[in-house]
């Protein structure tokens, strides 16, 4: 099949390069253009804008976006919609808020384009392990890109999980899950830091144990080795952990519903607290145990006099 990828960064760029592999044509667009350079290296079909894009493509047109979410999606529709037609097909494989698939979906129909939204998992491993894809959108159009799908993916790595958004929902929830699936290993590999059995336990080996016949085994596990082999304290590393939206859009719609999800949002909330230096709130929960139980807490170094917080 032919296809236009827009947006070649780490993730857009590989999935090309998978689909050029398993014999597909693609036509790769990236805003600045310095990667298109690179792209044509792995034969994939440079094109310099979106009309340029559209114009390569035969119809029905398939263009799939893997840009970051939000208004960078909304640019590239606005961008290109002009030079497709009825028929044609966009897909966001990106992780975009499931209520903006179902927004797209319903100004794009006006035009009698197609939108697909499409959850992707598989990181920067996906272009030789293949992807997992969480596919959302009308049936047919599915079945149509479905050869694309099946060369993205790895062996059943792909599911068609219905109506506009359940593609980006599941992967929303996807998401959650691998939170609290992290932050679970985190907190045990802490407590292992943390007790006296530290200095006899190499954690790659460690990790590389419980990935034999454990019931905790992973590829997050064996992501974790890797880490460990590279720096075996992780001393390089600061400890400031991001997130990328889905997540926090996970505890709101549980919220929302009435869910309870305490050990996804207690990992949202972590990775919340590890951008904290000094957290006030934490030096209070010092101060209060001091007040009330005479717990003796750490004091931070005089002020240099001169400073306008030095004590007076």
């Amino acid at each position: 099949m032919q296809v236009g990828m827009v947006g070649l960064g780490r993730m857009g760029m590989n999935m090309a390069r998978r689909l050029v592999e398993k014999g597909h044509t693609v036509y790769g667009y990236n805003k600045p253009p310095d990667k298109v350079k690179t792209a044509e290296g792995y034969g994939i079909r440079g094109v310099y804008s979106l009309k340029e894009l559209a114009e390569s493509l035969n119809p029905p047109r398939v263009v799939w976006i893997m840009v970051p979410h939000g208004r960078p999606v909304d640019e590239v529709i606005e961008g290109i919609k002009e030079y497709l037609q009825r028929g044609d097909i966009i897909i966001d494989g990106g992780n975009s808020h499931y209520r903006d698939a179902i927004r797209r979906a319903e100004e794009l129909e006006k035009d009698g384009i197609h939108f697909v939204d499409v959850g992707t998992s598989g990181g920067i491993w996906g272009l030789k392990e293949g992807y997992c894809l969480m596919i959302g959108g009308r049936k047919e159009v599915y079945q149509h890109l479905e050869p694309l799908f099946e060369s993205l993916a790895q062996k059943e790595g792909y599911l068609y999980c219905g109506r506009t958004g359940a593609g980006h929902f599941v992967k929303m929830v996807h998401n959650g899950i691998e939170y609290a699936m992290m932050e679970a290993y985190a907190e045990g590999f802490e407590l292992i830091w943390t007790s006296p059995y530290r200095e006899g336990i190499d954690f790659a080996k460690l990790s590389n144990l419980w990935n034999h016949g454990s019931v905790i085994r992973s590829w997050l596990l064996e992501l974790i080795g890797l880490a460990f082999r590279k720096d075996a304290h992780l001393d390089t590393i600061k400890g400031y952990v991001e997130d990328s939206g889905e997540g926090r859009w996970m505890v709101k719609e549980a919220v929302d519903m009435g869910v309870h999800l305490p050990a996804i949002t207690e990992a949202l909330f972590r990775r919340f607290r590890s951008r904290l230096e000094d957290s006030f709130a934490e030096r209070l929960l010092a101060a209060m145990r001091r007040e009330f139980g005479g717990h003796r807490v750490k004091q931070k170094k005089e002020r240099k006099k001169g400073s306008k917080y030095a004590r007076k």
